[in-house]
């Protein structure tokens, strides 16, 4: 039965026509810092146009916009102020800083998704003649992704108990990106061990990370192909494959996750942080907005379920596959090799 009302009404339809508003004016705020001169300094436009080096008019119908959906408050003498949101998530220079995504959207995404209909027609990913090899496009946002996956990671190290560990835990961190998912384990005990595997240019950026949070010491890194570079058999008790099993579709995900398996030790668990939809594929709206991003930007990639990635996982070998809650937009997989 349909649950569409007897009189539909076309405001949400004019609502999203606007959709893409709100993340470039954000962007376009970030790339001011307009929060940041904001952060215990209410100003007027005027003032923050002169703070930044922006026209007064720009600033003004930007801010008022700003207000509009929340993320500014405005007092009665026009003065404009962080809300508890932006001043948590839009400063730059705060580690929760949420607003990198929002600069690959702008400069990244949306270009691509502009050719959504070829896309769709042709069933091929919207490459430019001079588009970077991927490993130069991950390396220029995956910094900005870490205060995204930090809570969840942080969530895996206490429910995986390494606070507790006695001896080295290895930890595979397979096209490990900032490094967020094996960092947060290594910050909980000292016995962590980690072996980072990514493409050079961004092996960098996960090296960097680590030194930031005091952690380089324990970490080493395996530069190439995630589905080439050589891996010690049976010799870790801890791999991570944090959003990536999207980018690869449904054949390569298999080969990568028995290439996990055999990396493990007897009794090693796998961690898998993916955007899960629900077995019909009816929602929830995210995973099934990231399948569309995958479908423009790469040949075989798309979101599963979680019921698709545990079957893979118990025909490869692994047992017990589980949902583990933490605070993302999905909770975690995690399964084990048997003893």
């Amino acid at each position: 039965m349909s649950t569409q009302p007897s009189n539909p009404s076309p405001q949400r339809i004019h609502e999203m026509t606007w959709g893409f508003a709100a993340p470039l004016m954000l962007q376009t705020a970030i790339e001011l810092k307009l929060f940041d001169r904001l952060e215990g300094h209410p100003q007027t436009a005027l003032e923050l146009s002169k703070q930044v080096g922006a026209s007064e008019r720009g600033v003004r119908i930007l801010c008022n916009a700003l207000v509009s959906i929340g993320f500014l408050t405005k007092t009665a003498a026009g003065r404009l102020e962080l809300t508890p949101e932006s001043a948590a998530f839009l400063v730059t220079t705060k580690p929760s800083f949420q607003g990198g995504l929002l600069r690959h959207i702008g400069h990244q995404l949306l270009p691509k998704w502009s050719r959504l209909t070829q896309v769709v027609r042709n069933g091929k990913p919207a490459r430019d003649a001079d588009q970077k090899h991927d490993a130069e496009f991950f390396a220029a946002f995956v910094e900005d992704l870490f205060p995204f996956g930090y809570p969840a990671a942080r969530a895996l190290a206490e429910a995986l108990k390494v606070a507790d560990a006695k001896q080295p835990v290895q930890v595979l961190d397979i096209a490990a990106g900032s490094g967020v998912w094996s960092i947060a384990l290594a910050e909980k005990s000292p016995q962590v061990r980690i072996t980072a595997v990514d493409w050079p240019p961004v092996a960098a950026v996960t090296r960097k990370v680590a030194q930031q949070h005091n952690v380089a010491d324990r970490l080493r890194t395996i530069e190439g192909d995630m589905h080439q570079v050589p891996l010690e058999p049976n010799h870790y008790h801890i791999a991570t494959l944090g959003q990536i099993l999207h980018g690869e579709g449904i054949e390569d995900s298999k080969k990568l996750l028995k290439r996990v398996f055999d990396a493990l030790a007897p009794g090693g668990t796998i961690a898998i942080a993916e955007f899960l939809a629900d077995d019909n594929r009816t929602g929830p709206p995210m995973p099934l907005l990231f399948a569309v991003n995958m479908l423009v930007n790469t040949d075989q990639g798309d979101t599963f379920t979680f019921k698709e990635i545990s079957n893979w996982l118990t025909d490869i070998g692994y047992t017990l596959p589980r949902l583990l809650p933490v605070p993302a937009v999905s909770p975690m997989i995690l399964a084990d090799k048997p003893m």
